[in-house]
């Protein structure tokens, strides 16, 4: 059984757990007891009579309903195993790191997180190594998925989706495919329509799309915990000089995410860089002229680079606490199968990481998975340290608003580099 929390962690916990619990049960009967599945047992899971079975599942808020449809279809196919209770509670992936790590002994048995909290969430003792079907797990699903869901060559996790990444949505009464292959083409039609071309410039997610692009490298160090970066390496500075000579052309617009997706409805925008989430405004607003696409190419000393981009995974994680492991990595492989991925597409449009459904016809023309499919030859998984996000956003905004204080973009970039490559404090 889980151990019992202090008075002070369970003080703590309170307050996550109106992020991460409450939710929703079913079960087949009350359930009095629990089996104590270990990982060497798993393996005969499938077979085992599991007695009474209680689990609890953290999901996003707005997967909750489809959460409760998979568990509850979990449970019908395992009846004849034992009495299976599933909770469901609401937890973001972005915060499923840090409600985990609060107490992993307290946390849930299976839930979603979002690839780049593998690392800590390793390190810290609160994933649980796939070890009952780790070969079937990496071939049905895509490699850069299995990827972001592997550390030191062991599998600690189920792959999701592989919808976590940005590329360009365009209006296509407005800018032509060939227009829409690179940054000066968009910005020439924008400004021959009156509309503007949008991109967060000043988030550091965004930025990083250029200096790779151009070759250059910000990853996390080998001690997992502070960032590589040659951002101030040639061709930095003449990087940072571009990003300030898009910056001050009149069709675009450095925007946040919020003003992308009103500039989209009041009709000013045109094009702009952002991700998934944003397809359904994009595609009610535009109709039949909505287009997506990879990232465009930008002019860097007179040629053309292609922008990079970070790319990102959401994974299914099994808690080594669990009182439950073996039947915890049932359910976490079930919800994560290729039916069930197949439903996310259906019911939410979450882009999948299953190899056969991302080829199904349904997800090949959807326009904004088949973009992100096309970016993820020029993507990375984002693997940076805490340093990395505060002054790779501050150097944004300097090259948005094109006041350097007197400082040349060598200068500006020596201090960028500085800041993220700073010791993290321990």
């Amino acid at each position: 059984m889980k151990k019992q929390l202090s008075l002070v962690m369970a003080a703590v916990m309170a307050l996550s757990l109106v992020a991460c619990g409450g939710g929703t049960q079913s079960s087949s009967a009350p359930a009095t007891g629990s089996t104590n599945s270990t990982v060497s047992e798993a393996a005969s899971a499938e077979t085992a009579n599991w007695g009474d079975v209680t689990l609890t599942m953290w999901g996003a808020e707005e997967d909750q309903t489809m959460l409760r449809e998979m568990a509850d279809a979990f449970i019908e196919e395992n009846k004849d195993k034992g009495n299976i209770t599933i909770e469901i509670g609401a937890c973001s992936e972005a915060s499923a790191k840090d409600n985990v790590l609060l107490d992993p002994t307290a946390a849930a048995d299976v839930f979603a997180f979002a690839d780049d909290q593998l690392n800590e969430l390793v390190a810290a003792g609160a994933l649980q190594e796939v070890q009952l079907n780790a070969d079937d797990v990496k071939s049905r699903n895509l490699a850069g998925s299995v990827e972001a869901a592997t550390l030191n060559g062991k599998l600690y996790a189920y792959p999701m989706t592989a919808d976590n990444g940005y590329f360009l949505y365009y209006d296509s009464s407005v800018i032509s495919a060939e227009d829409a292959q690179t940054v000066d083409g968009i910005l020439a039609a924008a400004a021959a329509a009156g509309k503007t071309f949008n991109m967060s410039i000043n988030d550091a997610w965004y930025i990083y799309s250029f200096f790779a692009g151009a070759g250059l490298n910000a990853t996390l160090a080998e001690d997992g915990v502070n960032t590589v970066c040659n951002w101030n390496e040639a061709p930095g500075a003449d990087v940072a000089q571009a990003i300030m000579d898009i910056a001050a052309d009149p069709a675009f617009r450095n925007a946040a995410d919020a003003d992308i997706v009103s500039g989209i409805k009041d009709g000013s925008v045109c094009a702009a860089i952002s991700g998934t989430w944003n397809a359904s405004t994009a595609q009610e607003v535009w109709g039949e002229n909505y287009a997506a696409t990879k990232l465009p190419s930008y002019t860097l000393n007179g040629e053309q680079v292609q922008m990079s981009s970070f790319s990102g995974y959401k994974l299914v994680g099994v808690n080594p606490h669990s009182s439950n492991v073996g039947v915890a990595m049932l359910l976490a492989d079930y919800i994560t199968n290729e039916a069930n991925q197949a439903k996310r597409f259906a019911d939410r449009n979450l882009g999948p990481s299953n190899i056969n459904v991302s080829n199904s016809a349904d997800v090949q023309n959807a326009p904004a998975i088949a973009a992100l499919a096309m970016q993820s030859e020029f993507s990375d998984l984002q693997r940076v340290g805490a340093n990395y996000w505060d002054p790779a956003a501050s150097l944004g905004q300097i090259l948005v608003s094109g006041d350097t204080q007197g400082k040349t973009t060598q200068q500006l970039m020596d201090d960028a580099v500085a800041g993220i490559t700073a010791p993290v404090a321990q």
